[in-house]
């Protein structure tokens, strides 16, 4: 059995993985998730979940006595070619949100596990479809004054205010959230990784 690290400061990630019974630890990095644009969007996505999940194997194999399994992760919305990170300030959001105004896009997170007994990897990229009704420049402005839009991936949380901007939903709702934790289970069965869980 491993010890699940979640190399990642996002809580939502944490709360999915909680009220999923997983046990876990958590060790944030830092690393560039400017997309290397010679790759593909899914490959982008996967490019930067594997930075992180480098970055912080190199960290944790030095300090750690367990086996782990290290968890790292990378969402996007993409509306066609374009990739909508977090935005860098207010006007970006606007603009993120202007533009999924009355449209279907993508949610795309890439998932990224590493073993530390041989080093062994698995990956898995999950797509979600959401669809927004038309929004006015008065709803739009409102919802960047809360302040949520400001660490969001396309700048919105389905699971916060911005629910009131989705008119349909395709999907893995977890994954626009942050993290697809029924992929993850997936994973673990495929790769025959076992880490600890709550008991039910």
């Amino acid at each position: 059995m491993y010890q699940l690290i979640l190399a990642s400061e996002s809580p939502r990630r944490r709360h999915l993985l909680e009220t999923s019974g997983f046990v876990f630890d958590v060790h944030p990095v830092k690393v560039s998730e400017t997309p290397d644009k010679n790759l593909n969007i899914d490959e982008q996505i996967l490019d930067i979940a594997g930075r992180k999940a480098k970055a912080a194997f190199e960290e944790l194999k030095s300090t750690s006595h367990k086996n782990f399994l290290l968890l790292t992760a990378d969402t996007m919305v993409v509306y066609h070619t374009q990739t909508l990170g977090k935005p860098r300030n207010q006007d970006e959001a606007y603009e993120f949100l202007k533009l999924l105004s009355g449209k279907t896009h993508e949610v795309k997170t890439g998932l990224c596990l590493v073993e530390s007994l041989g080093g062994q990897k698995a990956s898995h990229i999950e797509t979600s479809r959401v669809t927004f009704k038309t929004l006015s420049d008065d709803e739009i402005w409102t919802y960047i004054q809360s302040g949520e839009p400001m660490d969001k991936a396309g700048a919105y949380a389905i699971q916060g205010l911005g629910k009131k901007f989705v008119a349909e939903f395709n999907g893995d709702y977890d994954n626009v959230v942050g993290l697809p934790v029924k992929a993850f289970e997936n994973l673990l069965v495929k790769m025959n990784w076992t880490v600890e869980r709550v008991k039910q």
